[in-house]
């Protein structure tokens, strides 16, 4: 991509579509909840009332290692799951992180956590709300004067986290095909503004009135982070760190910006090559991605983001049901049922119900998921040679393993 252009339709429309995939199969667990600054050292009242346990099977073991040893279906080179909460715990790792050296993959090792980062954006947003720096429900061009088209309905900041805005879909006469992996590895450096990727939507239609139906859109999270910058005078993911990661001491998370590496230990993602040969795309320029999948982390870090989400550490008590509740009387674009709160989605699996989110960038995927009373939360990463729905094999074959009962 030219830094001059925005960035590609068929990039963010292939995207939808393996994450329409995943999530079609019931498997593309999703993201829990917003969050305040953990400050404060009086302890808060419980963050939703109190919920009646989930009858959870006890966590079977053979059955969880066996999900994620399988690096065949799909292809992957790596894979680790830590499964944690009060019905009992669990870490397990398959493959290598490296390739090169056969490296084994570890503990603390960071990958890239995709679209995982939407909910450390939503938390933030949501603690402004409860501070009263701004409206949910009152438009968004409120705040944003001039970056969306004049022509464009009023969009809220409650339809942008819960993806009933309707934007339209991505064009532009600069947006190259990335259909091949020679053409991602070709742009894999390119450099985006956040308001390039704007810009791409600023031609189409709606593609529907907002508010009336939900369809999973990154661009709302590009917004997202941009009403963040315009509100608090600074970067986002230097409030991302000011208000979550510091407090909670997430050391090992980050939010990259303009730097293409992964520092310190880390699983390398792969991409399978039209020729057959592997071709390491761990160095990547996220910029496309930004406020919607930059992030990096750790299963540890993000078992204990977590926990503070659900503990009520993060975020008052109305604001954190606004994550787990679903729109009333909206569906997805395809008719299926709405699944995304203010932030999160849910999906119930063997009877069991959990909120979280998944994320994937090239050579990478994950998910991180939790019932909501903790019993059980699982964290989950492997790394894809293949960026097509074929990932959500592995998905649902570890969501089944989490539920078996």
């Amino acid at each position: 991509m030219s830094p001059s252009s925005p960035p590609s339709g068929p990039t963010r429309l292939s995207r939808r579509a393996v994450v329409g995939a995943a999530l079609a199969g019931a498997a593309a667990l999703t993201a829990i909840g917003p969050a305040r600054a953990a400050t404060a050292a009086a302890p808060r009242p419980p963050a939703h009332p109190p919920v009646p346990p989930t009858p959870l099977p006890p966590l079977d073991v053979t059955a969880l290692r066996t999900a994620i040893s399988d690096l065949a279906h799909p292809e992957a080179t790596g894979a680790q799951l830590r499964v944690t909460g009060s019905a009992g715990s669990w870490y397990g790792t398959a493959g290598v992180a490296d390739r090169a050296t056969g490296r084994p993959v570890r503990e603390h090792d960071t990958f890239r956590i995709g679209s995982i980062t939407k909910v450390f954006v939503a938390t933030v947003i949501l603690q402004l709300a409860a501070e009263d720096r701004l409206v949910l429900d009152a438009p968004v061009q409120r705040y944003l004067p001039g970056l969306l088209p004049s022509a464009f309905p009023s969009l809220s900041t409650t339809q942008l986290l819960n993806h009933t805005s309707g934007l339209p879909d991505e064009s532009g006469a600069g947006v190259p095909d990335l259909s091949t992996p020679e053409a991602i590895a070709r742009h894999r450096y390119d450099r985006w503004t956040p308001e390039q990727l704007v810009a791409q939507i600023a031609s189409g239609p709606m593609k529907f009135a907002p508010g009336s139906k939900q369809e999973y859109r990154g661009i709302n999270y590009v917004l997202l982070a941009l009403l963040i910058e315009r509100l608090t005078g600074r970067r986002y993911g230097e409030v991302i760190a000011s208000r979550i990661l510091r407090p909670l001491g997430l050391r090992q998370t980050s939010v990259p910006g303009k730097d293409v590496r992964i520092h310190g230990p880390h699983v390398h993602g792969y991409l399978r090559m039209t020729d057959g040969s592997l071709l390491d795309i761990t160095d990547y320029d996220q910029t496309a991605a930004w406020g919607e999948g930059e992030m990096i982390s750790t299963t540890g870090d993000l078992d204990r983001f977590l926990t503070a989400l659900f503990s009520g550490t993060l975020l008052p008590r109305p604001f954190l049901e606004r994550m787990c509740t679903l729109p009333a009387g909206v569906s997805m674009i395809d008719g299926s049922p709405a699944r995304y709160g203010a932030g999160l989605q849910t999906v119930t699996m063997n009877g069991i119900t959990f909120w979280g989110k998944t994320g994937e960038r090239y050579g990478y995927g994950s998910f991180m998921v939790a019932t909501r009373d903790q019993q059980r939360r699982a964290v989950f990463s492997f790394n894809p040679t293949h960026r097509d729905a074929t990932q959500v094999q592995m998905t649902l074959r570890v969501a089944a393993a989490l539920t078996k009962g």
